[in-house]
């Protein structure tokens, strides 16, 4: 992995299937000696999510990236979704990218229209304002033309539209290889390419071509 200035990211988890993908995530940056810190914002849509995926319970609010990824964590902290003032609910906070996994298409349209009535909605608001990256990892299908318009307006503000679309080429065999090597491409938007993650080459008949 190439080297990095430290980092520190926001989670945003929302109601959007896809739970997998969130603890993939975070397992990730938790591991990854590049981060530093992790703010985890969770819905209560999300919170649900992770009962009805994953059969995590929320229990108590602090404790759960423990449960998520199961074992004790170092670098999560969780920040209440209504808690709007929040440090990162600031530009003066320093944060270098956020990513919301899996992107609701009710967060997706508050974040494209500037409604910042909660934390999740508000620190990506902050991304935007202060020209820092925002991947959406939106989950839905089909999509109807508000949604389509306001993954348009949410990308011409700033953010980095990221559909939870899995990919083939590299011949996955486990629905951990599906969610391990779309979660890599999530992180190499933010500066965090892994060492887990595919990269393509080209096929061999163009590659006996170039010989």
């Amino acid at each position: 992995m190439a080297d990095t200035q430290k980092q520190i990211v926001t989670v945003g988890v929302t109601g959007a299937s896809g739970a997998i993908l969130a603890q993939k995530m975070l397992v990730m940056l938790e591991e990854d000696p590049r981060v530093t810190r992790i703010h985890l914002v969770v819905t209560e849509a999300g919170q649900r999510l992770f009962a009805e995926e994953l059969n995590i319970a929320s229990g108590d609010l602090k404790q759960l990236p423990s449960r998520i990824l199961g074992y004790s964590v170092q670098k999560i902290e969780v920040l209440p979704n209504k808690d709007v003032g929040a440090s990162i609910a600031s530009g003066s906070s320093a944060v270098d990218a956020m990513v919301v996994i899996p992107c609701s298409m009710a967060t997706l349209g508050a974040i494209a229209n500037g409604i910042s009535d909660d934390l999740v909605a508000r620190a990506a608001d902050v991304m935007l304002k202060e020209g820092r990256k925002l991947v959406l990892c939106v989950r839905d299908t089909p999509f109807n033309r508000v949604h389509l318009e306001n993954m348009l307006r949410a990308q011409q503000a700033g953010a980095v539209i990221m559909p939870a679309v899995p990919a083939f080429y590299h011949q996955p065999k486990t629905i951990d290889d599906l969610v391990t090597q779309y979660v890599c491409r999530v992180l190499a938007q933010i500066g965090l390419s892994q060492e887990k993650m595919y990269h393509w080459t080209g096929t061999p008949a163009s590659k006996k071509a170039e010989a």
